[in-house]
């Protein structure tokens, strides 16, 4: 992986939590708290990558808004390199997400002005050989969307200049809606895909996840495939070598939240990497933060 600055193309979103009391039953009510927080899958990455202290940019669209403008300044207190679009008409992406007592989440996602992002959001000046992209494939989902453009000069751009590249694929129900193939034909060659154990079956048809990494390693659709298996832990598998590492334990007594915890997984995965650390060391750390992340209220770091 490239040492340079990371350039994370993707959303940036309100997410109104509802953390659920009792199990969720259709069509009753289930008590819950519900909280407003940042989200978005590229903007959790580009603020956890900051506080590991890696030289992030993170480019998005948001609506002319209080609430864009708001995450906008607290991303960039945090030391991001926020580039932003402001949408005239669209308001800032919005994502309900309902936690239900055992951790699992259900989104249900307005994805507002992230839509409208297009190739004439990209900084140029940002893409060079030294850096890295990270691209969230929920800039490639959407049909008939201007994001998908954008994303796709983002990809063209980064591998005209060398740069390394991952992907996540975001989401396993439009992936499929997508097309797989289509979906791997765009990404073909990126340094590091990153699913989670149901995006993996969608992306190969295969249920045996270290089976399935390698096939798409195989295919030379990746480099490295790099697997979160939530309470399994994770997978690496390149052309040498596969790792596996534990998830890390949860503290006890401390509910149990999920959002995010991919994203923060993908960003201490590649501090790791781009600091010179080798496939099991990465995984480590990666299972360490997604853990700690399920621990928190929110997908980012906790107010300094």
């Amino acid at each position: 992986m490239n040492g340079g600055r990371v350039v994370v193309v993707g959303d940036l979103m309100v997410d109104v939590a509802a953390t659920a009391r009792t199990p969720v039953l259709r069509g009753s009510d289930a008590p819950a708290t519900v909280r407003f927080r940042g989200g978005g899958s590229g903007a959790n990455v580009a603020a956890w990558l900051a506080e590991d202290g890696v030289p992030v940019t993170l480019v998005t669209r948001v609506g002319d808004d209080p609430a864009g403008r708001a995450d906008c300044a607290a991303l960039r207190a945090r030391g991001v390199d926020v580039r932003v679009a402001v949408d005239p008409d669209a308001p800032t992406g919005t994502c309900i997400t309902v936690i239900e007592p055992d951790g699992e989440r259900t989104f249900l996602p307005d994805r507002g002005a992230n839509l409208g992002l297009t190739p004439a959001d990209l900084p140029l000046e940002v893409f060079t050989p030294d850096a890295h992209l990270h691209l969230s494939g929920y800039v490639l989902l959407d049909a008939d969307a201007p994001a998908r453009a954008a994303g796709l000069a983002a990809l063209r751009k980064a591998k005209d200049l060398g740069m390394s590249i991952s992907v996540d694929p975001a989401s396993s129900g439009p992936l499929h809606a997508l097309g797989v193939q289509t979906f791997l034909d765009w990404v073909a060659g990126v340094q590091t895909l990153l699913p989670n154990a149901t995006e993996l079956v969608t992306l190969t048809g295969e249920t045996d996840p270290e089976r399935a990494a390698g096939l798409l390693r195989t295919a030379a659709w990746a480099q490295e495939v790099v697997v979160t298996l939530g309470r399994d832990g994770a997978l690496f598998r390149d052309g040498l070598q596969t790792a596996c590492a534990p998830a890390a334990p949860l503290t006890p007594g401390v509910a149990a939240d999920s959002t995010g915890a991919g994203d923060a997984f993908a960003a201490a995965w590649l501090a790791a990497r781009r600091s010179g650390a080798g496939p099991d060391e990465a995984l480590a750390a990666a299972c360490a933060r997604g853990s700690q992340v399920v621990g928190l209220a929110g997908a980012r770091p906790a107010p300094g």
